[in-house]
């Protein structure tokens, strides 16, 4: 049976159409539809409820070094108050998942993992963590909101005062309170989008939801669901599990190379991820030159030759285009070669173009 979050009944109330995901009963839109919710993150704000993802807090004397072996990333040199993206390896090197890891103190740091993945995740945490370390899964008590957009800082700082808001990317506020609501807030997101996302305790989060509705009307804010979430997350490039990594491929063909840091003395899948030595197949981006949707799980051809497989593919509606994600022969990755995907036995004309398909116009906040 699927469960719900502490926004379900909210949801229903706002029209939401909902679906099972990840074990949860969540919004797949509501009725403006993907299109819309999708357009008003890229141009206004969007807030979205991803209360099914997971919480672990690692606390105690060697809880850096727990992370260092944990996981690809090196958190040695992060600063209190710092947000680090990492991929946690299985000894053959493949994908456990990725995770965000919040630096809260010296010994005590806030992970966020997939919700699909969490037991999975904290059960192999658990069995790794090294003598001195805690770690405590406490998903059950948290909601988490995602604010996305460019007008998300206007919003915000309507309810906050400035040293409450996160104001470089990747940075989080531990202890913020949101009209009398203990918050952790965090600038990051999964929409490519300037964005935050903010923690509270279950019992806040329907009144919390509705503040922010009500803060941001006049700035555009509209409610998304789980479908403007993928496809925002593909326009950015941004990989999911199951999709552009698993267990059996490794962060290198994932194009993850950014959070592994070989340098390490050690970490769970590094003798694995030497032994396999340089990838033989790596993700990189298409743009459908024909005509046609490229969805997963097509075939990938150079002539006729099979030479990968989609990961994700959609419509863009920001950019206008369809676009998709695969995991391609190496010899085949370079950009501007061209390739067709097989839908349904018809070949579908792509080129291969740098993956992050769509990059924000940053402007100093």
């Amino acid at each position: 049976m699927e469960l719900k979050t502490p926004l379900y009944d909210v949801h229903v109330e706002e029209g939401g159409k909902i679906v099972p995901f990840a074990g949860y009963l969540l919004p797949v839109q509501y009725g403006t539809g993907v299109i819309k919710e999708h357009m008003a993150v890229r141009t206004a704000c969007g807030m979205f409820d991803v209360s099914h993802m997971g919480e672990v807090m690692f606390t105690g004397e060697t809880a850096l070094d727990t992370l260092n072996h944990l996981m690809t990333n090196d958190f040695t040199d992060m600063p209190v108050g710092k947000v680090r993206y990492s991929v946690m390896c299985n000894e053959n090197g493949g994908c456990i998942d990725d995770l965000i890891v919040y630096k809260f103190g010296e010994q005590e740091y806030f992970v966020v993992v997939n919700a699909a993945n969490k037991d999975k995740d904290y059960a192999h945490m658990a069995k790794n963590l090294l003598p001195g370390t805690s770690a405590e899964d406490i998903s059950d008590s948290m909601a988490e909101i995602a604010l996305q957009g460019p007008k998300a800082p206007d919003i915000l700082a309507e309810l906050l005062d400035e040293d409450s808001i996160p104001q470089k990317y990747y940075t989080v506020v531990r202890s913020a309170v949101i009209d009398g609501m203990d918050c952790i807030i965090s600038r990051t997101g999964y929409t490519g989008e300037l964005g935050y996302e903010i923690f509270t305790a279950n019992e806040n989060a329907a009144r919390l939801w509705k503040l922010l509705r009500e803060t941001g009307e006049k700035y555009g804010l509209i409610p998304c669901g789980l479908g403007a979430r993928d496809t925002l997350r593909l326009e950015a490039g941004m990989p999911l599990y199951g999709h552009e990594m698993d267990e059996v491929i490794s962060p290198f063909e994932a194009s993850l190379n950014f959070g592994v840091k070989m340098q390490k003395d050690d970490f769970i899948g590094k003798k694995a991820l030497i032994e396999r030595g340089e990838p033989k197949k790596i993700r990189v981006g298409l743009e459908v030159t024909g005509r046609g949707i490229v969805r997963e799980h097509q075939d990938v051809y150079a002539g006729d030759v099979k030479i990968g497989v989609t990961t994700s593919g959609t419509h863009c509606p920001y950019l206008g285009k369809a676009v998709a994600m695969a995991l391609v022969d190496v010899e085949y990755s370079a950009e501007g070669t061209e390739l067709e995907a097989d839908v349904r036995g018809r070949r579908i004309r792509c080129k291969v173009v740098p993956y992050v398909f769509y990059k924000r116009q940053k402007k100093t906040v």
